[in-house]
């Protein structure tokens, strides 16, 4: 299955994900919301918090406002922690 249609990945993002070797929903969900996203964050230092909750959502099947309260502060914490070892 491509990326293209699955929720919360736009143009833009599949691109994104492209250019990092993930060309497949099912490489997406294989490689999980946080590897994915420190692919992503190799390939451009500015990738954004809200980049990983739609990771997260794509994988989830839902809009990523809609999830978890509790697996968006455990995103926002790797995202935190990721960001700061960079600096």
């Amino acid at each position: 299955m491509a990326i293209t249609g699955v929720h919360n990945i736009g143009k833009v993002l599949e691109l994104k994900l492209e250019a990092a070797g993930i060309t497949s929903f099912e490489e997406l969900v294989e490689l999980g919301t946080e590897e994915t996203f420190l692919r992503l964050l190799a390939n451009n230092k500015n990738t954004s918090r809200s980049v990983l909750f739609s990771l997260e959502g794509a994988i989830e099947g839902v809009r990523w406002h809609k999830l978890v309260e509790k697996r968006k502060e455990e995103l926002g914490e790797f995202y935190n922690s990721v960001v700061n070892a960079q600096r």
